[in-house]
């Protein structure tokens, strides 16, 4: 089956998952810290239930796929398609009653991400894309996603989530890039990927990832003409080490600051 065929699909699980989320936004709801070592790492009654409406249809509509899932662990890891999901990314700004964190709904085939959603039910906009192109459709109405060009980070707007969750070694490299930059903004989550998509935002730099915090997100980075790779230039979609950039040229010159 052609990855096309799935569009319709994915479509459906963010309606269905969006449907079990919007309740609890913005409402007292109870919220779990799975942290360990002091880390808050909030996980809330809406997280579960979005997920659990995912897999539900996953399982009845392809049976033979499998799921990697932040809160329910991971299902037939082996097969040729899985879907990789986090309900809500950015559970920290929806217990704040912010709007800027998404429903992330990925699929690989044979490993390698191929499609990828990133849904905001409370904006009502989805951001969509299979790395060959993207798209948009929200109250502005639908249209295709491109990444604006930017010869240098000193023309560059660059994104993190927090500049808390590097590493004491990760710091001084994230520094480096942070200074040459024209203008840094924080605690955008995966709203920043699809602002590299839409030609708003230059450059997301990033650390501590999970797959299924990148892999819906990187095609749509790739199919609006951007690239999303390591810090070591490698492969993005197990996670760890991040940077996600519209145009090539800011994407080498942030490399070669991170490598120091």
């Amino acid at each position: 089956m052609a990855v096309i065929d799935f569009a319709g699909f994915v479509d459906d699980l963010a309606t269905a998952s969006g449907k079990a989320i919007l309740p609890f936004f913005r409402t007292s709801l109870a919220t779990l810290d799975k942290g360990v070592g002091g880390t808050f790492d909030p996980v809330t009654e809406a997280d579960r239930a979005g997920e659990a409406a995912m897999r539900h249809m996953i399982k009845r509509t392809f049976p033979e796929h499998g799921i990697v899932g932040e809160e329910f662990g991971t299902e037939r890891a082996e097969a040729e398609y899985v879907w990789v999901l986090d309900p809500i990314d950015g559970t920290r700004a929806f217990i704040a009653g912010l709007p800027s964190w998404g429903t992330l709904i990925g699929l690989t085939r044979k490993g390698a991400p191929c499609y990828g959603m990133m849904h905001q039910p409370f904006t009502g906009e989805r951001f969509f894309g299979d790395r060959g192109q993207a798209s948009y459709r929200g109250p502005g109405g639908p249209r295709r996603l491109r990444t604006r060009r930017c010869a240098s980070l000193a023309e560059a707007t660059l994104s993190a989530t927090s500049p808390y969750l590097f590493s004491v070694e990760e710091r001084p490299a994230f520094a480096r890039v942070e200074a040459a930059a024209r203008n840094t903004r924080f605690g955008f989550d995966c709203y920043a990927y699809c602002m590299v998509a839409a030609g708003h935002i230059d450059l997301v730099v990033e650390a501590g990832l999970k797959p299924y915090d990148i892999v819906a997100l990187i095609p749509i980075v790739e199919g609006a003409g951007g690239i999303v790779t390591a810090w070591d230039g490698g492969d993005a979609s197990a996670g760890g080490t991040v940077i996600a950039a519209g145009d090539k040229r800011v994407h080498e010159e942030a490399l070669r600051l991170l490598a120091g």
